[in-house]
């Protein structure tokens, strides 16, 4: 291949190169000079047909082709992909000042979420969660508990019995038959610690109080447990949930499955005693019911109560969740008002219902 032929080739892609104006025209060249017949890679071909002598000169020439073509090609593939990279910045601008959209997630709901701390709280402190059932006998739910037919602490729990061949059975009105349960399948009569969360039912419809609500008892059975076992317990609770500056006080009452038996205040956590709306200028707020295991019920769930003493208390679910998150009316948190529920979605641990 003379000399003549080789000043063709380069002056039509010097050519060419100058035409270039756009990223297929340049892929289109790549093949006419690149491709398998390409015109350079036909050159590359035409080496072994050169004399010996002429081939040094010969390959410099193809290899300046390459070398020009291929400086070019990327000099020009750069231009236009940045080109198209602004061009992509100014249609797909995004103004970063403006407030990101809220991502739509599921939220539990406030019972879950106490329910849940009430159970980390005390699992941590050795107890077991356990859940009875939610329909009961009449046996387990009050006779088992010393209270007996005619009792005058049925007056204020009777309710949803139901009929016919069920009739002797009701939807049980305190989560203590579900530790009636607990003391009777523990059949080697050892020491117990469990929590009984759950629902129950009562007839009881004020701003205050629900014919449903959500409950949590606790009970401990071993040798030698006192009140002061009880009042540490407590304490313990309250302060974790309510806060470190909370104090407890005791009051003697009256439950007939407990004796001693203690109404269980706490000091207002929103006025620090001083009083306020809220404890009604007390400064204390009643929040638990407890007491020692009455001998009777032990007995009666096959414990032997001259070796084992116990304790138990409970308190409504409920009640602290309206506490803590500012809910003034309990019907509120169970009229599956989507709004309410969307209240919780947060990730910390203030509320403020609105």
């Amino acid at each position: 291949m003379n000399n003549e032929k080789l000043n063709e080739i380069r002056k039509e892609l010097e050519l060419d190169l100058e035409k270039v104006d756009s990223e297929a025209y340049l892929n289109e060249l790549k093949v006419k000079y690149l491709g398998k017949k390409g015109l350079i890679t036909e050159l590359n071909s035409e080496i072994k047909n050169i004399p010996n002598e002429q081939k040094k000169d010969f390959g410099m020439a193809v290899n300046e082709f390459r070398n020009l073509f291929t400086t070019s090609y990327e000099q020009h593939l750069a231009i236009f992909k940045e080109e198209a990279l602004n061009k992509k910045l100014e249609t797909e601008t995004i103004d970063i000042t403006l407030p990101s959209k809220k991502i739509k997630r599921g939220s539990l709901h406030p019972m879950t979420l106490m329910t849940e701390e009430f159970e980390d709280l005390f699992v941590s402190m050795g107890y077991t969660v356990y859940e009875g059932p939610e329909l009961e006998s009449d046996e387990n739910c009050f006779q088992k508990l010393n209270i007996p037919k005619g009792h005058p602490a049925r007056d204020a729990q009777d309710t949803f019995y139901l009929k016919d061949e069920f009739e002797n059975f009701l939807l049980r009105t305190q989560t203590s038959t579900a530790q009636v349960h607990a003391m009777e399948e523990n059949t080697a009569k050892g020491p117990l610690r469990i929590v009984c969360p759950g629902k129950v039912y009562r007839r009881d419809e004020d701003a205050t109080h629900s014919h449903q609500f959500m409950q949590i008892e606790g009970l401990v059975i071993d040798e030698n447990v006192s009140m002061a076992d009880l009042k540490g317990t407590l304490e313990m609770f309250c302060k974790k949930i309510l806060g470190d500056k909370v104090e407890i006080r005791f009051r003697p009452s009256y439950f007939p499955f407990t004796e001693p038996s203690v109404e269980v205040d706490v000091s207002c956590f929103k006025c620090q005693g001083k009083g306020c709306n809220l404890c009604k200028q007390t400064g204390w707020i009643e929040v638990l019911g407890a007491g020692m295991v009455h001998p009777h019920v032990l007995e009666m769930c096959g414990y032997d109560p001259k070796k084992y003493q116990g304790f138990a208390f409970g308190t409504g679910i409920d009640r602290f969740a309206m506490f803590k998150y500012g809910i003034p009316d309990i019907r509120t948190i169970y009229g599956n008002d989507i709004r309410f529920i969307e209240q919780f979605d947060r990730k910390d641990d203030t509320y403020e219902v609105k």
